[in-house]
């Protein structure tokens, strides 16, 4: 269960630093739309 925590809290801080970044942010987007346009299929 900490193990778990520890990653979701990891992940959390990461998404907040990669979407405080304008630039970041619109690649991530990207990158999720590609993903979702994948899955579509």
């Amino acid at each position: 269960m900490d193990r778990k925590k520890l990653m979701m809290t990891t992940v959390a801080l990461g998404a907040a630093y990669l979407l405080r970044n304008p630039k970041s942010r619109k690649k991530l987007k990207n990158q999720f739309q590609a993903f979702a346009e994948k899955s579509k299929r």
